[in-house]
C-alpha cells in the first residue's frame, strides 16, 4: 500500500512509519520539519500524495506530555481539529481517495470512572463527572471535536476509523515508558493517590498490527485500541517494578504527584484519571494480542531497552 501519516515524525510516528516500511508499504510522512511538508491546517501541494493512497493515518496533534495550561490545552484542541479538518478535505478533493482514514484519537474521550469498563458499545462518554478537576472536560472535548470532524468529512469514498488509543507503551525515547521504568527503578513507583485508578495501556507491537489489522478489515467508526487487561496504577507499577527487581515503591499523595508532575513539566490527568478501557470491537472483529497481559508485556519491554532492539 501507498500510505500517507501525517504526524509521522512524533513518537508514535516514528515506530509505526518503521514497521509499516519494512512490512513492504510506501510511507509518506507529512510534518512541519520532516518529511513532505504541511502546516497542518492548509492546504497545499502535499494534498497529491493523498489522492491516489490507499491509505491514511492521521497522527497529527500537539504532544500531550505537558503542563495544561489554557494555551497548551488550546494548542491542543487546535492541532488536532485542524489536522482532521484539513486531511478530509483533501480526501475530499482527491479523484482517486484512499479507501480507509485512521485517524487517531484516546481512550481519554471515556469517563474517569472504576466501577465498569469501557467499550465503544457501553463505554460512558466523560465530562459530566462532578468529583473531577474542570479541564478534565476540556480534554475529553479535544476528543470529541476531533472525532466529529472525521465523521462530519464528505469523503463516502473513504471508510473512516477513530483509534481511541490508550497509553502506548514503547522503547522508543520520549515517550511513557521510558518515565516509567525510570520511576520503577528508582523506587518512586508506588501507589499515587491510593493507586486505585486504571491504566489502560498497548504494547507498541500489537498498536502496529492494530493498525494493518484496520488497515485491511471492514470496521469503521470508533475502536479502542487498548490491551483487553486494564490495571489499577497501583497494581500496574507493582508489576513494572518486579519486573525491574525492584522491590520498594514509595507511594505519593495527590499534592505530592502535582509537585512532580510540575517538576517534570506535565500533568496529574496523565496519573490520576481513571482510564478503563476495553477493545471489544477488535475482538469480536478477530485480532489477537501478541502482548494480551501487562506481566509479559513489560518483561518483554525491558528486554528490548537492555538489548536495544
Amino acid at each position: 500500500m501507498k500510505i500517507v501519516v501525517p504526524g509521522g515524525s512524533g513518537h508514535i510516528g516514528t515506530f509505526l512509519c518503521r514497521a509499516l516500511a519494512a512490512a513492504g508499504h510506501e510511507v509518506v510522512v507529512l510534518g512541519r520539519r520532516g518529511g513532505v511538508r504541511w502546516d497542518g491546517r492548509t492546504l497545499g501541494p502535499w494534498a497529491a500524495e493523498v489522492d491516489g493512497a490507499d491509505a491514511v493515518v492521521n497522527l497529527a496533534g500537539r504532544s500531550v506530555s505537558c503542563r495544561y495550561t489554557e494555551e497548551n490545552l488550546r494548542e491542543m484542541m487546535a492541532s488536532r481539529v485542524d489536522s482532521a479538518r484539513v486531511v478530509g478535505a483533501a480526501i475530499a478533493a482527491a479523484a482517486r481517495p484512499p479507501k480507509v482514514w485512521l485517524q487517531m484519537s484516546t481512550a481519554t474521550i471515556y469517563a474517569h470512572r472504576f466501577d465498569a469498563p469501557n467499550d465503544e458499545h457501553t463505554g460512558v462518554i466523560g465530562g459530566a463527572e462532578p468529583d473531577v478537576p474542570g479541564y478534565w472536560a476540556y480534554s475529553v472535548e479535544i476528543a470529541r471535536r476531533w472525532e466529529a470532524v472525521q465523521a462530519a468529512a464528505e469523503t463516502p469514498a473513504t471508510r473512516k476509523v477513530a483509534l481511541r488509543t490508550a497509553i502506548v507503551m514503547s522503547r522508543e525515547r520520549g515517550g511513557a515508558f521510558t518515565v516509567l521504568r525510570g520511576m520503577a527503578r528508582a523506587g518512586l513507583g508506588g501507589p499515587v493517590a491510593g493507586g486505585a485508578q486504571y491504566v489502560s495501556w498497548l504494547h507498541e507491537e500489537d498498536f502496529v498490527r492494530a493498525v494493518e489489522f484496520l488497515l485491511t478489515h471492514e470496521l469503521s467508526g470508533p475502536v479502542n485500541l487498548a490491551a483487553p487487561e486494564p490495571l489499577p496504577q497501583r497494581d500496574f507499577m507493582r508489576v513494572l517494578r518486579a519486573a525491574c527487581g525492584m522491590p520498594v515503591g514509595l507511594p505519593a499523595t495527590r499534592w505530592m504527584a502535582e509537585l512532580g508532575a510540575l517538576a517534570v513539566r506535565s500533568d496529574t490527568e496523565l496519573l490520576l484519571k481513571s482510564r478503563r478501557v476495553v477493545p471489544t470491537r477488535l475482538l469480536a472483529a478477530g485480532f489477537t494480542f501478541g502482548h494480551p497481559t501487562w506481566p509479559q508485556a513489560a518483561r518483554d519491554l525491558l528486554a528490548r531497552h537492555r538489548i536495544g532492539a
